[in-house]
Protein backbone atom coordinates (compact mmCIF):
# COMPACT_ATOMS: atom_id res chain seq x y z
CA UNK A 1 0.00 0.00 0.00
CA UNK A 2 2.69 2.64 0.93
CA UNK A 3 4.08 1.55 -2.54
CA UNK A 4 1.31 2.18 -4.58
CA UNK A 5 0.46 5.44 -2.35
CA UNK A 6 4.69 7.04 -2.25
CA UNK A 7 6.68 5.09 -4.20
CA UNK A 8 9.75 3.01 -3.42
CA UNK A 9 11.33 2.58 0.25
CA UNK A 10 13.85 4.73 -1.40
CA UNK A 11 11.60 7.53 -0.64
CA UNK A 12 10.34 6.95 2.70
CA UNK A 13 14.27 7.39 3.57
CA UNK A 14 14.60 10.51 1.58
CA UNK A 15 11.21 11.40 3.64
CA UNK A 16 13.11 10.89 6.64
CA UNK A 17 16.16 11.95 5.68
CA UNK A 18 16.27 15.54 7.56
CA UNK A 19 15.98 13.87 11.14
CA UNK A 20 18.45 12.17 13.20
CA UNK A 21 17.15 9.30 13.25
CA UNK A 22 19.20 6.49 15.22
CA UNK A 23 18.57 2.72 16.13
CA UNK A 24 17.68 3.47 19.32
CA UNK A 25 14.91 5.96 18.02
CA UNK A 26 13.68 3.65 15.36
CA UNK A 27 13.13 0.61 18.47
CA UNK A 28 11.39 3.05 20.41
CA UNK A 29 8.85 3.60 17.78
CA UNK A 30 8.17 0.00 16.89
CA UNK A 31 7.74 -0.61 20.97
CA UNK A 32 4.87 2.89 20.50
CA UNK A 33 3.97 0.91 17.04
CA UNK A 34 3.33 -2.82 19.03
CA UNK A 35 1.47 -0.62 22.23
CA UNK A 36 -1.31 0.86 19.43
CA UNK A 37 -1.72 -2.88 17.80
CA UNK A 38 -2.70 -3.79 21.26
CA UNK A 39 -5.03 -1.92 21.69
CA UNK A 40 -6.53 -2.02 18.46
CA UNK A 41 -10.44 -3.61 18.83
CA UNK A 42 -9.02 -5.84 16.07
CA UNK A 43 -5.92 -6.35 15.71
CA UNK A 44 -5.73 -6.93 19.50
CA UNK A 45 -7.29 -10.20 18.59
CA UNK A 46 -5.89 -10.79 15.47
CA UNK A 47 -2.28 -12.14 16.47
CA UNK A 48 -1.16 -13.48 12.60
CA UNK A 49 -1.88 -10.17 11.55
CA UNK A 50 -0.21 -8.50 14.76
CA UNK A 51 2.85 -10.27 14.30
CA UNK A 52 2.66 -9.26 10.98
CA UNK A 53 2.98 -5.85 10.85
CA UNK A 54 5.21 -5.99 14.15
CA UNK A 55 7.31 -7.41 11.96
CA UNK A 56 7.37 -5.08 8.89
CA UNK A 57 7.48 -1.55 11.60
CA UNK A 58 10.56 -3.52 12.92
CA UNK A 59 12.15 -4.11 9.51
CA UNK A 60 10.75 -0.46 7.96
CA UNK A 61 12.14 1.46 10.81
CA UNK A 62 15.62 -0.07 10.49
CA UNK A 63 15.59 -0.02 7.13
CA UNK A 64 15.36 3.87 7.54
CA UNK A 65 18.31 4.17 9.76
CA UNK A 66 20.42 1.87 7.99
CA UNK A 67 19.93 3.12 4.05
CA UNK A 68 19.84 6.62 5.42
CA UNK A 69 23.52 6.39 5.70
CA UNK A 70 23.76 5.87 2.02
CA UNK A 71 21.42 8.66 1.27
CA UNK A 72 22.46 11.49 -1.21
CA UNK A 73 21.55 14.91 -1.24
CA UNK A 74 19.35 14.50 -4.48
CA UNK A 75 17.56 11.84 -2.79
CA UNK A 76 16.57 14.06 -0.18
CA UNK A 77 12.30 14.51 0.08
CA UNK A 78 10.49 16.62 2.48
CA UNK A 79 13.53 19.08 3.59
CA UNK A 80 17.14 19.41 1.99
CA UNK A 81 19.11 19.30 4.43
CA UNK A 82 19.67 17.05 8.44
CA UNK A 83 18.03 18.69 11.12
CA UNK A 84 21.43 18.05 13.30
CA UNK A 85 19.92 19.45 16.45
CA UNK A 86 17.32 16.81 16.57
CA UNK A 87 18.20 13.57 17.60
CA UNK A 88 15.48 10.87 18.01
Amino acid sequence: LYREKKGKYTRLVGRHANYNIGARAAEHWVQHMKEALKTHSKLSKDEEARIALERYFSYTAHYIVAASQFMRPDQLSGGTKTDEGRVW
